[in-house]
């Protein structure tokens, strides 16, 4: 036997049922097939490292349990719930769980959460679960944002040790960009802040309308432009006013607009 390495004691459990409730129970690094469980409860159970494969667990309730490192496949969760239990590097695929997982199981760490919120992501949108995809999208965006700023301002020693110096400054840039895309257009995500940052373009046009063009002092001119504005933004109106450089820059943001759009739409179709 090679001497690096040693048996890791991986224990198989097949077509197993549970009888009754468990306490204080630990099934570290088992492999558990085709485990069925309806309406128990456990609590303060030990499954680190376990693998969960076609399991059945059906309305059961797991308190304070730790499924560290544990990976669920084509297993069925529906109505079960997880109180104060432990999530960090779980894997989900094709598996039948609750969105509220979201809610109560999320890690500590923001990059735990984030890893555990895109696993989900992913195991929903395998399922056809759109509107959990969706939840779990909102979390791993929350959980990005804070981990990004946390990597390059907190002072907490694992970030300091993780991205010093230049790595810092590359962090720093990251979640710069991370909050200019969420404000246009929350990530791809968001039509609504795509319909303000429309709304911010149209204001903006008339704004430059009345101040090159129009007398300022005028209410009168400001109104005007802002109905003009939504035909200048499309390509349908060309004031004699604006040069060629000043109508090209708007009509690349038209077309950024309708591509972010478009890309928003394709997003949430095939999420369906």
């Amino acid at each position: 036997m090679n001497e690096h390495l040693r048996p890791s004691g991986r224990e198989t459990r097949t077509d197993q049922a549970v009888a009754h409730d468990l306490v204080g129970v630990k099934f570290l690094n088992h492999q558990f097939q085709r485990l069925v469980a309806s309406k128990k409860k456990f609590t303060e159970c030990d499954f680190s490292f376990s693998e969960f494969d076609a399991a059945y667990l059906r309305n059961c309730t797991f308190d304070s349990c730790n499924f560290t490192g544990c990976q669920f496949t084509n297993s069925n969760l529906r109505g079960s719930k997880f109180v104060g239990c432990k999530f960090d590097y779980a894997q989900f695929s094709h598996t039948q769980v609750e969105p509220e997982i979201l809610d109560t199981g999320c890690p500590g760490q923001e990059n735990l959460q984030q890893r555990f919120a895109r696993t989900l992501r992913v195991n929903f949108h395998q399922i056809g679960d759109a509107a959990a995809a969706n939840k779990a999208i909102k979390v791993e965006l929350e959980a990005t944002r804070v981990h990004l700023y946390k990597a390059w301002r907190s002072r907490e020693s694992y970030y300091r040790k993780k991205y010093p110096g230049v790595e810092r400054a590359k962090m720093f840039i990251e979640w710069l960009e991370f909050v200019v895309l969420d404000f246009f257009w929350g990530n791809g995500e968001s039509p609504v802040k795509l319909l303000r940052s429309l709304a911010i373009l149209v204001v903006s046009i008339a704004l430059g309308e009345v101040y090159f063009l129009r007398d300022g002092y005028v209410l009168s001119s400001y109104a005007s432009a802002i109905l003009q504005a939504p035909e200048v933004l499309l390509g349908v109106s060309k004031p004699q006013g604006f040069s060629g450089l000043a109508l090209a820059g708007i009509a690349s943001l038209r077309y950024i607009l309708i591509a972010c759009l478009v890309s928003i739409l394709i997003k949430r179709l095939s999420r369906r």
